[in-house]
């Protein structure tokens, strides 16, 4: 099994590598089409990845992955299953392919948002909108009452 890498993005210049080591998979029986071949075979494959001791993290990529990916995280674990071929080794390449992609995404650093004023028009249409809902309002009033 190769090195897993990562393509070049926002918070990755160089894209990362992620040694062979590193990554550990299993192998399982998966449900769906392969006909008598589905009981024999085992072609889903668990890919997984201890993002808390990864060499291929420094240790602001570790933070931000750690934080973006913590519901998908089990002890520090990230775990992706891949099944939808009838060949592992198809399997081995999604979820290597699927693998990085998470990880390109966690990487990016977050933007803030720079606050804007809303515009001339958007406030005129906002007061436009309660003029006529206040007449809309004003219309369902008892006639002869003024205030």
């Amino acid at each position: 099994m190769d090195d897993l890498r990562v393509p070049a993005g926002p918070g990755a210049p160089h894209g990362l590598r992620v040694p062979a080591a590193e990554l550990i998979e299993q192998f399982s029986r998966a449900s769906g089409p392969g006909g008598q071949g589905v009981n024999t075979t085992d072609s889903r494959v668990q890919l997984s990845i201890d993002l808390g001791t990864s060499s291929a993290l420094n240790d602001a990529q570790r933070t931000r992955v750690m934080r973006r990916l913590d519901t998908r995280l089990v002890a520090g674990v990230l775990t992706i299953a891949a099944s939808e071929h009838r060949s592992q080794h198809q399997n081995r390449a999604a979820a290597r392919l699927r693998l990085a992609e998470i990880l390109r995404e966690a990487v990016v650093p977050a933007t803030t948002r720079r606050p804007t004023r809303p515009t001339t028009g958007s406030r005129r249409r906002r007061l436009e909108q309660k003029r006529r809902r206040s007449e809309t309002k004003q219309g369902r009033r008892r006639p002869g009452t003024s205030d």
